[in-house]
């Protein structure tokens, strides 16, 4: 369902990555009767956040075709190997044009994530107008994560390896958190994707 807030918010889904400790392209794990990819993207159309952009990397073409019917821009990183700097810039570059209040950035490795997650934390940054909303679950904060307009800039600068998490240590006490446990587990190893079907 869609709202206000939701629909001022570009919703950035990264998948540009090789998959090195998986072995083979996690997008495309078999994840309660679809792939991983597909059931982020379903997830992220769910949130009511427009435009939607899926960032792609090693793969293209067949995640892509993951996507098919779905109202998502698909757009490839030819940097994507330099880090996940290049691919958040890329997915952002491709949203201004729609002159979004916020983004938020998820990954489609962390298959917990869920629609109402997504609108807690976009409430959550209109409600506050934090510069970044995170979500929180260990000792982290991190991705999924919403950011303020007035935080494009840097992100655009963000370089290499330095993901979002960069970026929302630096913003330390001024980050407005959204609880989400279960967020602990991701998806890089076949034991950590082993783990989510026993538990699924």
């Amino acid at each position: 369902m869609q709202n206000a807030a939701s629909a001022s918010t570009a919703l950035l889904l990264l998948a540009a990555g090789a998959s090195t400790r998986m072995g083979q392209p996690k997008q495309l794990l078999p994840y309660r009767g679809r792939t991983l990819l597909r059931h982020a993207a379903e997830t992220a159309v769910a949130s009511g956040c427009a435009p939607i952009v899926l960032v792609t990397g090693a793969l293209n073409e067949a995640l892509t075709s993951e996507v098919t019917g779905l109202p998502i821009q698909t757009i490839h990183n030819p940097d994507w190997e330099t880090g996940m700097a290049s691919s958040i810039r890329a997915g952002l570059l491709a949203v201004q044009a729609a002159q979004p209040r916020a983004v938020l950035v998820m990954l489609s490795d962390q298959p917990h994530v869920t629609p109402e997650l997504l609108q807690q934390l976009i409430q959550r940054q209109q409600q506050t107008q934090a510069p970044i909303v995170a979500a929180a679950y260990g000792d982290t904060l991190g991705v999924p994560a919403v950011f303020a307009e007035t935080v494009f800039p840097e992100l655009l600068m963000l370089q290499g390896q330095a993901g979002a998490g960069r970026l929302i240590a630096g913003y330390c006490a001024a980050v407005e958190r959204v609880d989400f446990p279960a967020g602990l587990l991701d998806v890089d190893t076949p034991e950590q994707y082993a783990a989510l079907l026993i538990n699924s």
